[in-house]
């Protein structure tokens, strides 16, 4: 398949399935529609003899790499995106759901794999909004995840850290699942134990049962683990969650746990053990808006520095996960028809707290008119997998989201599937009637 974008007969299926139920959906949105005109008014002539007013957000796992492993079609890709300096001809950033590195560690991997330098400025990984959320800098917060999470958190901005490890340390009668770990003899009490003011979950940790174990416990605490309160306090010290991921694609042939499937535990044991709903304070990563938004924060900011003096207009986002990469992307591009200010929340406030926290900690005004979502089938979606005919059961099957945010299901449907992303190159630049020269 060279520069025509396909779109398979199980996707056809599933756009007639959803029918009924997304039409009461884009009688507000505006969206597919939408898509398809902003393809078909892109400015004609070669841009590229003044400035691009587009730009691509690339996923990474399942689009340019499955583990470590390159997908070929990823190093065409950027044969055309790059010169022979290595430079971008347009603006390009990498928006990955993980979060469990720093944005160096992810610039070298990506460096490694695709032959040319990857600054950690164009990496957007599912906690870097967090940055924007200055009211949370100065409290005494609990991160959790795997790699160097006590970095990445103090990285982002964060004063005062404290690891599951930390916790472990100081009260080791809290984790008690595993027989090995247990203490053989009974510890001294722990004095002068900071409270805990909010937790941080930046990725899929390790050893569950004791992440799931001491968050609870510092939930119930109000922030002093080890202390037993007549009744939960509620509601509970605030949570910010990156990367909503239920599932990811790595070298296995199915999909692996993500994020989300650790969120579902939390939320499903706390549940049980208090009745209530866990709350979040924000819910960050894809398909979160305001990961589109800093995204293209960024994208801007590398046209700034390049020279390039077209405002940025069109944004095409390439993924893998119709429910991560293609329902943000479609959401994105919703937002974009209201220019409506952003909140790092990026969900409905329910309260007058949330709404002045969204306005703290709003970002500036968007430039891009659309946002295109772009479908490959190298990672998650399979475009030969059995879909389901009735809505009800679709809903079942697609709506892999996180609870929070409804599922809307017009916006699962990408504006274009192709095979790879070397085609979803191609695609655009004859979209946006661009040379590769």
């Amino acid at each position: 398949m060279a520069l025509s974008c396909w779109r398979p007969a199980c996707r056809a299926a599933l756009g007639r399935a959803l029918g009924a139920g997304a039409e009461q959906s884009r009688a507000g949105s505006g969206r597919l529609s939408s898509l398809s005109r902003g393809f078909a008014t892109a400015a004609p002539g070669l841009h590229q003899l003044t400035s691009p007013s587009f730009g691509f957000l690339f996923d990474i796992d399942g689009v340019l790499l499955r583990g470590r492993l390159v997908i070929p079609a990823a190093k065409k890709a950027f044969q055309k995106l790059t010169n022979v300096k290595g430079h971008f001809r347009v603006p390009v950033a990498f928006v990955t759901n993980a979060g469990n590195c720093s944005r160096d560690s992810k610039a070298e991997e990506l460096t490694e794999a695709l032959g040319f330098k990857v600054s950690p400025e164009w990496v957007i990984l599912s906690h870097s909004p967090l940055r924007l959320f200055h009211q949370l800098h100065d409290k005494c917060v609990l991160v959790c995840g795997q790699g160097p999470v006590e970095q990445n958190a103090r990285d982002l901005g964060f004063q005062h850290v404290l690891t599951i490890e930390d916790i472990r340390k100081a009260f080791p009668l809290l984790d008690m699942v595993d027989q090995k770990r247990r203490p053989k003899e009974l510890p001294p009490p722990t004095i002068d134990f900071p409270t805990i003011e909010g937790i941080i979950l930046l990725g899929e940790p390790v050893r569950w049962e004791t992440c799931l174990q001491l968050i609870i416990d510092v939930l119930l605490s109000n922030g002093n683990p080890g202390v037993e309160l007549a009744s939960a306090p509620y509601p509970h010290i605030p949570i910010v969650a990156c990367n909503m991921d239920l599932l990811w694609m790595a070298e296995a042939k199915m999909p692996r746990f993500g994020h989300g499937t650790f969120l579902v535990c939390l939320e499903n044991i706390y549940k049980k053990m208090t009745g209530k709903e866990l709350k979040y304070e924000a819910l960050l990563g894809k398909p979160s808006t305001v990961t589109y938004r800093y995204a293209e924060h960024v994208l801007k900011q590398q046209m700034e520095s390049c020279g390039w003096s077209f405002p940025l207009r069109q944004l095409y986002a390439i993924g893998d996960n119709p429910m991560a990469d293609i329902y943000g992307a479609n959401l994105y591009h919703r937002y974009l028809q209201t220019q409506a200010e952003v909140s790092v929340t990026a969900m409905a406030a329910e309260s007058e707290k949330h709404l002045e926290t969204q306005r703290d900690c709003s970002i500036s005004v968007s430039s891009a008119k659309n946002c295109h979502s772009i479908l490959v089938c190298t990672g998650v979606y399979n475009p030969h997998g059995d879909i389901p005919t009735d809505p009800e059961d679709i809903l079942k099957t697609l709506s892999h989201g996180h609870r929070d945010f409804h599922f809307d299901p017009s916006l699962v449907e990408a504006s274009y599937v192709v095979n790879d992303v070397n085609d979803a190159v191609e695609l655009v630049f004859q979209k946006e009637n661009w040379k590769q020269g």
